[in-house]
């Protein structure tokens, strides 16, 4: 994993997005479909002019065009999921450099983003999908982010080696954990109860952390770094995973793990937990999305589910995954800008959403409507309405 470590870390530590657009050779640019959509239909793009402040342009194909038509089993066919959000497919632009997180609030009525230009970007998803907070702090990439479970706070993380905790109404900073050593890669709040989050990072620590305190409150050591983890539901366990390739399942309260879940042979950049608490999905470098089963008894292996068709390359990006609320649909990143939208029971591709022009590095599901939401390393984030598959 030494190119893993050597590319990605650089590129964090310093502070500067690398160039892949860069990559990209003319032949693929002129098959790209914004380029098509330039070319052919340029009055779809047309822009307002720029805004000051921390206010960001926004951008909606509207007259029931989409800037995501390259592939989709179901365009044309289906229904609308929702009559609120004022256009079909938004492009939402501000980010000045990759975008590598998004996630929904636990209302579905607003929308968090960040990435390597050190911002957090709150959008109001009903009304224009407007940018109505900065949460301004971190001095460089942030990495992973999550809501509290009522939406009044965010927790963040980055390479800053810090992990952060915010008020969204105020947009003030409201906690600074600080003690790991290297870039903190992922984080993670209890559902319900305990006051706690959890961190993941490169120093091949765990740390969990007490809003009422200023010290961790447990300490987890591993031989390789942890590139992501999440809370059980109850909270009082932790699944992690990393540069191992391997699963574990810890009392965090005894530093004690369970014995690893093998199944993928490349690190894993994501889990997600499933609403009903049951299941794990995960996402890795060897092109695999698995389903895990985390309840205390199970008979034979606990991957249940193994899902292909998001791809990793070279930039070796933390991609992650997401469920949708009844745990019917799975979303991921994938390198080759597509966002993947997977039946959880069939395994099968539901749709393959274009419109992106670099990595599609995380996606959310809103817990109120059929609205998908995906943040990529070409600055932007595309909110988009979800058929009825």
């Amino acid at each position: 994993h030494g190119d893993f470590v050597s590319y990605h870390r650089i590129c964090l530590l310093m502070s500067e997005p690398p160039s892949i657009f860069e990559q990209y050779s003319n032949r693929a640019r002129e098959y790209s479909s914004l380029h098509q959509i330039q070319q052919n239909q340029p009055h779809l793009l047309k822009q307002d002019e720029p805004k000051t402040g921390v206010e960001s342009d926004i951008k909606a194909i509207t007259d029931h065009q989409s800037i995501v038509p390259v592939y989709n089993d179901f365009q044309g066919q289906a229904q609308a999921g929702t009559q609120r959000l004022f256009a079909p497919t938004v492009l939402l632009t501000g980010h000045q450099a990759e975008v590598l997180c998004v996630k929904f609030n636990p209302k579905g009525t607003h929308l968090a983003s960040a990435g390597m230009d050190k911002n957090i970007l709150i959008w109001d998803v009903y009304n224009d999908c407007k940018n109505v907070n900065l949460l301004k702090g971190h001095s460089k990439a942030v990495l992973d982010l999550h809501w509290s479970t009522d939406g009044a706070r965010l927790f963040t993380c980055g390479a800053d080696k810090s992990v952060s905790g915010w008020d969204v109404e105020t947009g003030k900073r409201l906690k600074k954990y600080v003690g790991h050593t290297s870039v903190v890669n992922s984080c993670n709040p209890v559902r319900r109860g305990l006051d706690i989050v959890a961190s993941a990072s490169d120093d091949c620590s765990i740390k969990l952390w007490d809003f009422r305190v200023r010290e961790p409150i447990a300490d987890i050591r591993q031989k390789y770094p942890t590139l992501t983890l999440t809370f059980n539901d109850t909270g009082d366990k932790l699944i992690s995973g990393g540069l191992d390739n391997k699963l574990y399942i810890w009392d965090w309260r005894k530093g004690e793990a369970d014995a690893p879940m093998l199944g993928h042979t490349d690190s894993i950049t994501g889990l997600t937990l499933s609403h009903e608490g049951s299941y794990v999905l995960s996402n890795s470098m060897d092109q695999t999305v698995r389903v895990w089963d985390i309840r205390p008894f199970v008979l034979g292996s606990r991957c249940v589910k193994t899902m292909t068709g998001a791809t990793h390359n070279f930039e070796k990006n933390l991609l992650r995954v997401a469920w949708s609320k009844d745990g019917s649909l799975i979303s991921a990143g994938s390198a080759d800008r597509f966002t993947y939208v997977w039946d959880s029971t069939s395994r099968k591709i539901l749709c393959k959403l274009g419109g992106h022009n670099g990595s599609v590095n995380e996606t959310s599901f809103s817990s109120t409507d059929r609205l998908i939401a995906s943040a990529s390393s070409d600055r932007t984030v595309i909110v988009g309405e979800l058929p009825e598959f």
